[in-house]
C-alpha cells in the first residue's frame, strides 16, 4: 500500500532539472522532463552515490555529474554498459500542478514516519 504525500507544485521544478525532498531514510530526487512528466530516484547514484539530483536530464534519463552514469528515470535502472539501480518511486501530478509522492506503507512502518 502506498501513501501519497504532497511535495510541492510542477511549476517548483525547472524542466530539465530536478528539485529534493528530505525524508528520514534519505534524500529523494523530482525530475521533471521537458514534456512535465515527473520522476523520482533516490537521489543517490549506484555506483559512488553522486548526487543525481545534481545531473543532467535529457529525454527520460539523468547523467550522474560525478562519473556519467546514465540512469533511466523511469525505473532508476542505469544503462548499459554499466549496471546497478537506484530505488525510484511514484510520483504524480494532480490537477491543481500540486505533486505527489508515494512513500510504500512499509517505509512508513519501519522508520516509524507520521
Amino acid at each position: 500500500m502506498i501513501q501519497w504525500i504532497e511535495i510541492g507544485h510542477l511549476q517548483d521544478i525547472p524542466r530539465l532539472g530536478a528539485r529534493v525532498v528530505t525524508t528520514d531514510w534519505g534524500n529523494i530526487a523530482i525530475f521533471r522532463t521537458a514534456g512535465d512528466e515527473v520522476w523520482a530516484l533516490d537521489d543517490r547514484c549506484p555506483h559512488r552515490g553522486g548526487p543525481l539530483s545534481q545531473g543532467i536530464v535529457h529525454g527520460k534519463v539523468v547523467t550522474c555529474p560525478l562519473h556519467n552514469r546514465q540512469i533511466n528515470l523511469t525505473d532508476g535502472q542505469v544503462l548499459a554498459p554499466d549496471k546497478g539501480c537506484t530505488h525510484s518511486y511514484p510520483v504524480k501530478v494532480i490537477e491543481t500542478g500540486q505533486l505527489l509522492l508515494g512513500i510504500p506503507e512499509t517505509y512508513k512502518q519501519a522508520l516509524q514516519l507520521t
